[in-house]
């Protein structure tokens, strides 16, 4: 009696790849959005907590030369500290400097925020030409014209990140933090507020920028001046 044997049966046939694949690319599909709001997340977190410690230098900063950075504090630091940093200039790298240069900040890891003009500080700073230079800062710096604020008067917002492309003119950029913008008071207190369809962040019941009665900066405050990082060469 002849016996027969089926054929086992060897691997998958190309349908059953093929279906195997686009199962496998529509999990992906339906779990991106889910990972990438994770990910703005965890980099809005972290550009919260790195606003939090650049208050903690300002409010030391503000304590022993009686305002926040400006270029006539630029002229002390550099005095009292006899520091080679470069500490003139009228971005927000150069205002933050002072702090490293004054001895409040011992890291320029601190001033990072992940924006697409920024780039991860590769934390060498004894030199004027490499501490936090273009790209190490994703921080916006705000100022009273050419004058720096102080913790005195009104809570006010000091430090803001992401700003749209760099820019001053206090738009923001709701891509990296989900339309969420980290927004520092000089009480040290930090915001996650939302960023509007017209690229604005409100306070209150005004943009950060608007100046006057009934918003932070009240009445003395004309003129609100957003001071920008320098982006990534």
């Amino acid at each position: 009696m002849k016996t027969t044997h089926k054929r086992r049966r060897q691997g998958f046939t190309l349908v059953e790849l093929l279906v195997v694949i686009i199962i496998i690319a529509s999990l992906a599909a339906l779990a991106y959005p889910g990972i990438l709001r994770a990910t703005k997340k965890a980099d809005a977190n972290t550009a919260t907590s790195n606003a939090r410690q650049i208050g903690t230098a300002l409010f030391e900063f503000d304590n022993e030369y009686s305002s926040y950075p400006d270029s006539t504090t630029a002229e002390s630091v550099a005095n009292q500290t006899g520091s080679t940093l470069n500490l003139s200039g009228s971005s927000a790298n150069d205002m933050f400097r002072q702090l490293i240069a004054a001895g409040m900040m011992s890291s320029e890891e601190v001033f990072y925020a992940k924006t697409p003009y920024t780039k991860k500080p590769d934390n060498v700073f004894n030199t004027g030409a490499k501490a936090l230079e273009a790209g190490e800062c994703g921080f916006g710096y705000l100022m009273n014209g050419n004058s720096a604020f102080s913790t005195s008067g009104n809570t006010r917002p000091i430090v803001v990140t992401p700003l749209l492309n760099a820019q001053t003119d206090g738009s923001f950029d709701p891509d990296p933090f989900d339309s969420k913008a980290v927004v520092l008071q000089t009480d040290n207190s930090v915001k996650q507020l939302n960023i509007r369809q017209d690229k604005r962040v409100v306070l209150g019941n005004k943009t950060l920028t608007d100046t006057g009665d009934g918003t932070p900066w009240g009445s003395n405050v004309q003129n609100v001046t957003i001071v920008a990082p320098l982006k990534k060469n």
